[in-house]
């Protein structure tokens, strides 16, 4: 499996948010794609759009109820078809699934059309462990390659490079001459890689949806990578999760319609690649072989947990990305895993364990924009909250990461808070303590305050009042009853 870095969670958002150019980058690119959303929806208007949704949404409700049903129809028709299917319980086993059928069909080299999944599995590596060349083919999954990193957006993977850092990293690792023309760059990347679609033994997808009653994967890209990927070698793997299967091809035409325009504000994106099987005798072309790979690798649990089997409706179409505060902020990469983002702070708790990322539930600020963006409706925010509930009260050792520390500061809070006298006169203590370091109705930021150094740090904290409400109150009382004396 990927390497899983979300306990630096912190120390990479704090790095990141001191990074300038990727600050820019990240308003430039995602408010783009939020505003070529919304000039998207208005262009069929709000009241198709809202039917659109609740239609999607049902969908996958129903085909998440009877998944067991619908994979076990995919899986009957995927092999009338021709094809071969496997199930993978973890990354181990669906990596070496893949490894096998490539060691035993003496694969050498490998495209890839852009798969989330397969950077789950960390399957680049696997691949190459075993001796075979793997090339990413989709143009931003293919300058993160050469640069030797992971994707920072569910949508556009490069998302957090400039033309620039592009270009420098083209002549280092492809020795062409620097330009800043973006066509030239991306000519650049055709030549190399056309020589690697006609030499590859095997080519590999990802999905965006798979068709039960057909047996058919779907893939939805903008460039001609993903049918290169699955036509031209002999040998195709079409590897995903096991939550993409849809029931019917009059199902898949509603998500076609939500996709890109909730991911880019396309009506429809460029290509719709659509495969059933290997090659049969009378087509032109395609794999001699098919293989379909779906993966668990946590998903049963959380199919099975009520309060989180929403997170397996996202489509991974980002929106929710372009609009997250946090996200404009951090990018992708500070989230420490491959799923970033309001659905990731959801998803990889649920995958990697959640005490191994136990700060990506606090990573938003539960203002709502990520369901109000989310094209099945998905209740980000609800879910973040559970999260952030198992953190602090479950029994579980394996859930609850509450230090001792933090156990006790809660305990004497709630002393404090409930006791009138005790709270009195800790207030009077303070505003005595305080004054030195209040300067217009504020607590200096250089005054060292462990206990609410992580909040002071960026934000101000008000001063003490003179007085309490409690004592205002008193106050009040007393001149009333004066008033009547």
């Amino acid at each position: 499996m990927a390497e899983v870095k979300t306990r630096e969670f912190v120390s990479a958002s704090d790095s990141a948010m001191k990074d300038a150019s990727l600050r820019r980058a990240l308003r430039q690119v995602g408010g783009g794609f939020n505003e070529a959303r919304l000039e998207a929806i208005e262009e069929v208007s709000w009241e198709t759009w809202e039917e659109w949704r609740e239609e999607a949404r049902r969908t996958k409700i129903h085909a998440l109820e009877n998944l067991d049903y619908y994979l076990e129809l995919l899986h009957d028709r995927v092999t009338a078809a021709g094809g071969h299917v496997h199930f993978a319980r973890d990354a181990s086993q669906a990596n070496s699934i893949v490894a096998e059928i490539a060691r035993s069909r003496n694969v050498k080299i490998a495209t890839k059309s852009k798969s989330m999944v397969s950077e789950e599995l960390d399957l680049n590596q696997s691949l190459e462990a075993n001796g075979v060349e793997v090339y990413e083919t989709d143009l931003g999954e293919y300058i993160i390659q050469l640069a030797g990193e992971t994707p920072s957006h569910l949508v556009a993977p490069a998302l957090h490079k400039t033309k620039e850092q592009v270009s420098e990293l083209f002549h280092q690792e492809l020795g062409v001459p620097l330009t800043d023309d973006i066509e030239e760059m991306a000519r650049v990347a055709r030549r190399v890689l056309r020589e690697k679609f006609l030499s590859a033994d095997l080519g590999i997808s990802g999905a965006n949806f798979l068709v039960a009653e057909t047996g058919t994967l779907v893939i939805i890209t903008n460039e001609g990578n993903g049918r290169l990927c699955t036509s031209a070698p002999r040998i195709h793997i079409g590897i995903t999760g096991m939550e993409k299967v849809i029931p019917s091809l009059q199902d898949l035409a509603v998500f076609l319609r939500l996709l890109p325009r909730s991911a880019t504000g396309q009506r429809l994106t460029s290509y719709v690649s659509m495969v059933t099987g290997p090659r049969r005798n009378d087509d032109e072309d395609g794999p001699e072989e098919f293989h379909l790979v779906l993966v668990d690798n946590g998903r049963s649990r959380l199919l099975a947990d009520p309060d989180l089997r929403e997170a397996l409706y996202c489509i991974r179409c980002g929106a929710c990305l372009n609009i997250c505060p946090v996200y404009g902020k951090i990018g992708g990469h500070a989230y420490g895993w491959v799923y970033p983002g309001p659905i990731g702070a959801i998803v990889s708790p649920a995958l990697v364990g959640l005490k191994e990322a136990k700060d990506l539930p606090h990573a938003s600020s539960l203002c709502g924009a990520c369901r109000e963006v989310c094209p099945i409706r998905i209740n980000i925010p609800r879910m973040l909250l559970h999260l952030r509930h198992r953190l602090a009260e479950s029994p579980l050792e394996t859930e609850n990461a509450t230090t001792t520390g933090e156990r006790q500061a809660a305990q004497a809070y709630s002393w404090l808070m409930s006791n009138p006298a005790a709270l009195s006169a800790a207030a009077k203590v303070g505003r005595l303590v305080q004054k030195p370091f209040v300067s217009g109705g504020k607590v200096s930021k250089r005054v060292p305050l462990p206990l609410v150094s992580k909040w002071t740090g960026g934000r101000d904290l008000p001063a003490l009042p003179r007085q309490t409400f409690r004592e205002m109150w008193a106050q009040g009382l007393e001149s009333v009853a004066e008033l009547r004396e």
